[in-house]
């Protein structure tokens, strides 16, 4: 009997929606040869990771075990599939699969990263397959919001997977390749072991909607507008850039996109041959010499992004652009949670410009590119897995998966990230947990979520900053006063006097106080000062700041 096993374990996405990363192993307990599906990222925010520039998967794991990893796949483009890669693949240097749309946005990453192209290997769609150790891997084109996603066919020695990747069943997606059903059922012919599902949309009872439903309403509100148009998507969503794009030629106005992943994922889906008929477009340039109502424009930022086109025109001007009364400007996407501030923020200033702003709250405008509850249904029903395996979702919806595939009479598995799943015909079972979280991007830097950095970065911004100064001479007697820089507290406190002031004479009291004893040991000296702030400050403003202490000695 061999003692070879199939794992399955995912490092993200698996309990939250983004930071995808799917691990799957075949071999011996603990010497797998291991392939990694996915290796996305997620957005910081303001209020829980201040100065992040993103949010990676923790996979510590996984760069341990580096020498075991055959390959990297990649599904589609989308940040949270695609956007780590490039930051780990120095730690990880192994090959990376993809098809060439994807490919494409994959070696764009690896040169803004320093690193060579070559390890971004183009593969061409099912039936052709790339061998990887003991797996072999198809890309199966399903219909996404994105060109040229695709679910895998992953072959093992224990039987077939199949991981869905994000999808919906789009007959007609406008771009890129149309949901085919008797590809998909042909896939369960030898019989499937599991299948990994997307569960994004498991709460929505709908059947999902096509691409090419918006585009009339679309078309009609474009051309009944009177001022400039402008619309925000989803940069990635290329079907809807060129609906969008064609709306507004329809209407007789020239096409501006705003946003340099606009203009990346346009140009990426020429080079590739995805997009054969975009619309020609205009320079910001142009924009500016031209009347009005002869333009539109198809920016970026439609989740608010502060750096994003959308975030500033609303700020007032962006390349010599400038939004007015009478102005139209449409969300032709959906919000994700977490990001309702940015977009109200941005709304409400379009309003005080006079801007008409038109959401997707109509239904209208935008179509979701996840697979709806009746959707999931289906695609169990052709595939007829022995078991599903709920990815891509909060825990909530993993869990409601997993009781929509025992209503549909197969058998539900739950694993959040960290679970790792042994899969065989006889049994699904959870054989191991793995330490995971987040890493963060701060700058050039990979930090751990549990560093301590954005921490103390959180608390600085909510308690404000005070910065002590102590110079000592060589007999360890103070050599002047101590002295304070304080940031991001009032100026003045209960006592009417500069905060500042009042600080500087309770520490100068402070020395004077201390004995030798105190005076002779910076660790007693530092937190006696420490200490004597966060009293003051309490007392004075109701506020207990973080304390930076620097101690000088003068030596003889």
């Amino acid at each position: 009997m061999s003692n070879e096993r199939l794992i399955y374990l995912p490092l993200g996405g698996a309990g939250e929606i983004g930071m995808n990363a799917y691990v799957y192993g075949y071999g011996k307990p603990g010497k797998e040869r291991l392939i990694l599906v996915d290796l996305g990222v997620t957005f910081p925010d303001m209020d829980g990771t201040p100065g992040v520039d993103l949010i990676l998967p923790d996979i510590q794991w996984l760069i341990e075990r580096k020498d075991q990893l055959e390959a990297v796949i990649v599904t589609h483009g989308h940040e949270d599939h695609i956007g780590a890669i490039a930051h780990y693949y120095g730690q990880l240097g192994a090959p990376i699969y993809a098809r060439a749309f994807t490919a494409n946005l994959a070696r764009r990453k690896m040169t803004d990263q320093g690193h060579s192209e070559q390890a971004v290997k183009t593969v061409s769609a099912w039936p052709e397959v790339v061998e990887c150790g003991p797996f072999t891997v198809g890309f199966v084109p399903i219909s996404h919001s994105i060109p040229e996603s695709s679910g895998l066919v992953i072959d093992t020695p224990n039987g077939r997977l199949v991981h869905s990747g994000d999808f919906k069943m789009d007959r007609d997606p406008i771009v890129g390749e149309a949901f085919d059903e008797d590809l998909w059922r042909s896939l369960a012919e030898p019989g499937v072991l599991a299948l990994m599902c997307d569960s994004t949309n498991v709460f929505n009872p709908h059947p999902g909607r096509s691409e090419s439903e918006i585009g009339g309403e679309i078309e009609g509100l474009v051309a009944g507008a009177t001022g400039m148009v402008v619309a925000t998507t989803f940069a990635s969503n290329v079907a809807r850039v060129k609906t969008l794009a064609e709306a507004g030629a329809r209407a007789g106005r020239s096409v501006c996109l705003l946003g340099r992943a606009m203009r990346r994922m346009i140009e990426a889906s020429i080079e590739t041959g995805v997009l054969t008929d975009f619309p020609k477009t205009i320079s910001p340039e142009d924009v500016t010499a031209m009347p009005r109502s002869n333009v539109m424009l198809i920016v970026t930022g439609s989740q608010g992004e502060r750096r994003a086109a959308s975030a500033q025109l609303a700020n007032g001007k962006y390349r010599g652009i400038t939004l007015k009364d009478g102005d139209t400007f449409l969300f032709s996407s959906k919000t994700i949670p977490g990001n309702e501030r940015g977009v109200i923020r941005i709304i409400n200033s379009y309003s005080e410009m006079g801007v008409d702003v038109v959401d997707d709250s109509s239904g209208k405008y935008h179509v979701s590119g996840h697979a709806n509850r009746p959707d999931l249904s289906a695609l169990h029903e052709m595939i007829q897995p022995t078991y599903v395996v709920p990815m891509h979702g909060e825990h909530r919806h993993l869990r409601e998966h997993v009781k929509l595939s025992q209503s549909n009479g197969f058998k539900g598995v739950l694993a959040v990230n960290g679970t790792m799943v042994e899969l065989s015909e006889d049994k699904a079972g959870i054989v191991d947990y793995v330490e995971t979280g987040r890493t963060y991007l701060d700058g050039t830097v990979k930090i751990g979520a549990l560093d301590g950095v954005v921490r103390d970065r959180i608390r600085m911004a909510l308690n404000g900053h005070v910065m002590v100064n102590v110079i000592l001479d060589e007999d360890d007697e103070p050599l002047g006063e101590p002295w304070c820089e304080v940031k991001g507290l009032a100026e003045e406190g209960a006592s009417r006097a500069p905060l500042v002031d009042v600080l500087e004479e309770d520490l100068s009291q402070f020395i004077g106080r201390a004995g030798n004893k105190t005076l002779l040991d910076d660790d007693k000296l530092e937190e006696g000062l420490r200490r004597v702030v966060r009293n003051t400050t309490q007392a004075e403003i109701g506020k207990r700041p973080e304390v930076t202490v620097i101690i000088s000695r003068l030596s003889a």
